[in-house]
C-alpha cells in the first residue's frame, strides 16, 4: 500500500506491506472551535466551579499574581492575551489596583523566556505596561520560594512566594491535554523549585493517563499541602480545553479540583486510552517524527529533542501501548545535526559523555543527578542566561524507558546516520529499508502498525 508519512517539516511518500494496520495517534477530537474565544473565556469567568467570581472574592488592596503557562506549550490559539485582559479587569471591578498586580511566567524548570519572547503570546501592550512586574519563576531563587513542608508522603512542597505571599493567585493554563496538564501540575510544576519538581517527574511517573495518574496523583497531595497552608480560597484556575491546536473549545474557571475534574470528563469522552485503538500488538511499530519539541519553542531542535524527546517520548507512547514486548520501533525523521547551546547548555555534554555509555535513564539520574542538579555553571545559565535548567537536559533521557518494551529502533532518512548509530540505533535510508530489516527479524509475516502522526511546528 501507498502511504504518506511525516518527515520532519513535510509528509513524505512511503510503500508499505498490504497487511500494515493504519491506526490514529489519539491526538485528535470531535470538538467544536467556540467562534468567540474572549466570549468563552467571559463565561467561564461568569459561573466559576467551587468558587465565587473573581469580582466577588477580590477586595480592595489586594495584591493578586496572575500566572500563566509558558511558551513550550502546544495551544497556538490566542488564549494568553484576552485570558489576563479578562482577569485583570474582573479584579479592578473588585476595586484591585493594577499596580498591585504582577505576571508571572510559569516556566518551571524550562529557560526563562525574554521580554520579546513573552509579547508573542501575552502581546505587546501587557509586556510594556507590566515591565519589571512581569516576571518569569526561578526554580533556584531560595529567597523567593517558600517551602511548604512534606505531604503525607514525604515529597517536599515548595513554589514561588508569590503564591504564599499574594492575597489571590490567578493561574490561566492553557490547554489540557489528556491527563497530563492541568491540575495542580500548573502550581506544583509550573511554579515549584527543583527541590519540589524531582518527585513527579521520574522515568516512571510522568504520565498522560486519564486514570490512575501517578504523577497527579503526587502534584494532587502537594496540592493538599499548599490549601492546608494558604487557604482552599487563595488559588484560582483558568482551564481551557481546546478543538485543535489552534482553536478553543471550552474555558472553565474556579477551583483546580473542580476545573481539573471537568477538563477530564471531556478528555476522557473525546479519547480512548491509546491501548484500545487497536485489538491486537503488533511485533513492529513505525510512525515519523516532525520537526517539533515543545523544548523548541524559540530555539531550534537537535538530535536529542528529535529522537528521544519527541521521539521516544512524547509521540513514543504508542511502542507500549501498540507493539510487543519485544517489538521493532521504526522511525523516521531527517535528524538534523543542530544545536542551540544557549538555550539547551546540558544537551552536547549528555549527547556526547552519557549517552555513548548509557542507555538506561534510572542509571543515567542515579550517576549524574547530583552533578546535574548542583553544577553552578549550569544552574547560573539556567537562572541569568535563558538556558533550561541542568535537570531538564537529563530528564530528555527518561523516554529511553522504552528501550525496556522496544528490542530495537530504526531510523529511517537521517542525514547523518552517524547520529542515529551514536545512540545504539540502526540508521536505514529509507523507510522500506526499516520495515525489509524489521521483517527479517519477526519474519514475512510479523504484524505492523503505523501511526500516523501530522506535521507540527514548533514555536518560532
Amino acid at each position: 500500500m501507498e502511504e504518506q508519512i511525516v518527515f520532519g517539516d513535510k509528509m513524505i511518500p512511503v510503500k508499505l506491506p498490504d497487511n500494515v494496520l493504519s491506526a490514529p495517534p489519539g491526538l485528535s477530537t470531535t470538538l467544536e472551535p467556540v467562534g468567540d474565544i474572549e466570549g468563552a473565556i467571559r463565561k467561564g469567568l461568569q459561573k466559576p466551579l467551587g468558587r465565587p467570581p473573581l469580582r466577588e472574592m477580590a477586595k480592595p488592596g489586594w495584591k493578586v499574581t496572575i500566572a500563566f503557562d509558558d511558551p513550550t506549550v502546544p495551544c497556538f490559539a490566542p488564549v494568553w492575551e484576552p485570558a489576563i485582559k479578562l482577569v485583570i479587569g474582573e479584579l479592578e471591578r473588585a476595586g484591585v489596583k493594577r499596580s498591585n498586580i504582577t505576571l508571572l511566567c510559569a516556566n518551571a524548570l524550562h529557560r526563562k523566556f525574554t521580554r520579546r519572547e513573552l509579547a508573542k503570546i501575552i502581546g505587546n501592550d501587557l509586556v510594556r505596561e507590566f515591565g519589571y512586574r512581569l516576571i518569569c519563576h526561578d526554580a533556584e531563587d531560595y529567597e523567593n520560594l517558600t517551602y511548604f513542608g512534606v505531604s503525607e508522603s514525604g515529597y517536599d512542597v515548595e513554589v514561588n512566594s508569590l503564591v504564599n505571599d499574594s492575597d489571590l493567585t490567578v493561574y490561566i493554563n492553557t490547554i489540557v491535554w489528556r491527563g497530563f496538564t492541568g491540575g495542580w501540575k500548573s502550581i506544583c510544576v509550573g511554579l515549584a523549585s527543583y527541590r519540589c519538581i524531582r518527585w513527579h517527574h521520574t522515568p516512571d511517573s510522568m504520565s498522560m493517563s486519564m486514570d490512575k495518574n501517578r504523577m497527579h496523583d503526587i502534584l494532587n497531595e502537594m496540592g493538599a499541602v499548599i490549601e492546608n497552608k494558604i487557604g482552599r480560597e487563595r488559588i484560582f484556575k483558568v482551564e481551557t480545553a481546546l478543538a485543535n491546536p489552534l482553536q478553543v473549545h471550552k474555558v472553565w474557571t474556579g477551583g483546580i479540583s473542580e476545573t481539573r475534574q471537568a477538563a477530564l470528563e471531556l478528555m476522557k469522552s473525546q479519547l480512548k486510552p491509546r491501548r484500545e485503538i487497536i485489538e491486537e500488538k503488533a511485533d513492529i511499530v513505525l510512525y515519523g517524527i516532525p520537526n517539533w519539541s515543545p523544548y523548541a519553542a524559540f530555539s531550534v531542535m537537535n538530535p536529542i529533542l528529535t529522537l528521544l524527546s519527541t521521539g521516544l517520548g512524547y509521540f513514543g507512547g504508542v511502542i507500549e501501548a501498540m507493539g510487543k514486548p519485544g517489538c521493532s520501533v521504526i522511525l523516521a525523521n531527517p535528524c538534523t545535526d543542530h544545536w542551540n547551546h544557549r538555550h539547551h547548555p546540558t544537551h552536547q555534554e549528555i549527547w556526547d559523555q552519557i549517552l555513548p555509555s548509557y542507555k538506561d535513564p534510572y542509571e543515567i539520574v542515579d550517576l549524574f543527578e547530583d552533578d546535574f542538579a548542583n553544577r553552578p555553571d549550569y544552574i547560573y545559565k539556567y537562572r541569568f542566561c535563558h538556558g533550561f535548567h541542568p535537570m531538564h537536559g537529563l530528564m530528555t533521557t527518561y523516554p529511553l524507558k522504552r528501550l525496556r518494551h522496544a528490542s530495537r529502533v530504526f531510523v529511517a532518512g537521517a542525514e547523518k546516520p552517524s547520529l542515529i548509530s551514536h545512540l545504539g540505533f540502526e540508521p536505514t535510508t529509507t523507510v522500506e529499508d526499516a520495515v525489509a530489516k524489521a521483517r527479517e527479524i519477526h519474519g514475512k509475516d510479523a504484524s505492523m502498525v503505523f501511526v500516523k502522526y501530522p506535521v507540527l511546528a514548533y514555536r518560532t
